[in-house]
């Protein structure tokens, strides 16, 4: 799957997409899928069938996209808050006929279960497979869950990364840890993932403003964002921490899962559940900073989405880290010790009065690096070059 220049070909390419869920789900992997998919096919490059578990409804039918719900159970995120879709029989045959039969399998991730079964009948079949991956070391505090985790990295991770024809990372920080252990069939490629700068673009202060008023925020106290799943992996016990240090902000967060901010009870923290798209540009236009303390991911869609509309974010140093040269435009900081909320909580103090000068300089970088266009022209040379 070596690359090559052009980007198209005489008749578009078949492409078999998995991930775990559909958009709907609003994870941030399966809403960048969602993007490529929709711009490679309108590219005329590929016809894509896309399998990812019934949990959601499939996205609205698109030239060239045709979904394919598995039948699947979600209990394990229900019970655990881990995202982990199991399919039916039925679906997982549906998947492995449609990989012997297409031109390209596509994996975003490497650990589900219907993804292993894609890429074992992808490889007896002798069929090109293409990894994202997007996430990679997962610290949870459970030490069951982060040993399986950590063990199935190093199993499975190793036979799927390591099989590939070509893997992909979106974050410099994933691909340094697979990169420990895994020996590539072709050195692998970083591609940061894109984001759509016509949607999620800078507001005015006056727009801020009147943003802030139509979703009953207040205009007058810094408000600070978190947009993401209520869960653990996400730093929802760094952020209730540093809303309870710091009264005189406002606190906005925007998400779903099993931790529920509204029963800690504190009077300047608002939730806004399950966000549609115009509603987060509104939020994220509007916020003074984003906060994101999480552990064990790539590049959250999120921060990509905050900075694009000119939005500051504050993360952790490990997902900073998996974005080069963002030194000045992304501050960043520890997450995981015992000192971590007295330091998140100096650092908010010290960059609040700096964030109005930070917005343009932020936005910039956002336009300028994660084109959607850039992005798509990538993958195109990867798959049309499948045969290269």
């Amino acid at each position: 799957m070596a690359p090559r220049s052009t980007l198209t070909s005489t008749a578009p390419l078949r492409v078999t997409l998995v991930t775990h869920y559909y958009p709907a789900h609003r994870g941030g992997v399966e809403r960048v899928a969602w993007q490529l998919a929709e711009r490679l096919a309108g590219a005329g490059v590929a016809e894509i069938e896309w399998h990812a578990s019934d949990c959601d409804a499939a996205p609205a039918p698109a030239p060239g996209v045709r979904s394919v719900p598995a039948p699947s159970w979600n209990g394990i995120e229900r019970l655990l808050g881990v995202p982990y879709p199991l399919w039916s029989w039925a679906a997982l045959r549906r998947l492995a006929d449609a990989c012997r039969g297409t031109d390209v399998v596509h994996l975003h991730d490497c650990l589900y279960f219907a993804n292993l079964i894609a890429f074992i009948v992808a490889r007896r079949a002798g069929k090109p497979v293409l990894v994202t991956q997007h996430i990679g070391h997962v610290p949870y505090r459970n030490p069951l869950l982060r040993g399986l985790h950590s063990a199935a990295n190093r199993l499975f991770g190793r036979c799927v990364l390591g099989g590939a024809d070509q893997v992909v990372f979106e974050s410099a920080t994933v691909q340094d840890y697979f990169s420990r252990f895994v020996r590539f069939r072709r050195p692998p490629l970083l591609i940061e993932n894109g984001v759509d700068t016509a949607r999620f673009h800078p507001a005015s202060a006056e727009e801020r403003r009147s943003l802030r008023r139509r979703l009953a925020l207040p205009v007058d106290k810094p408000m600070v964002l978190f947009v993401g799943r209520f869960v653990e992996k996400k730093g929802l016990p760094v952020v209730r921490a540093l809303a309870e240090r710091l009264p005189r902000l406002h606190w906005v967060l925007a998400g779903w899962g099993p931790i529920d901010p509204a029963k800690w009870q504190l009077g300047n923290v608002g939730v806004v559940r399950s966000p549609g798209t115009e509603d987060l540009r509104a939020l994220y236009a509007s916020a003074d900073l984003l906060v994101l303390p999480s552990v064990g991911e790539g590049v959250p869609l999120s921060v990509q989405e905050a900075m694009a509309c000119g939005t500051p974010a504050l993360i952790g140093e490990e997902t900073a880290a998996g974005i080069p040269q963002s030194e000045e435009v992304l501050p960043r900081e520890r997450v995981g010790d015992d000192d971590t909320v007295r330091r998140w909580v100096a650092r908010l103090e010290a960059l609040l009065p700096a964030l109005e000068t930070l917005r343009p300089h932020v936005a910039a970088f956002a336009r300028e690096r994660w084109a959607w266009e850039r992005c798509t022209a990538r993958y195109a040379e990867l798959i049309v070059g499948r045969s290269a």
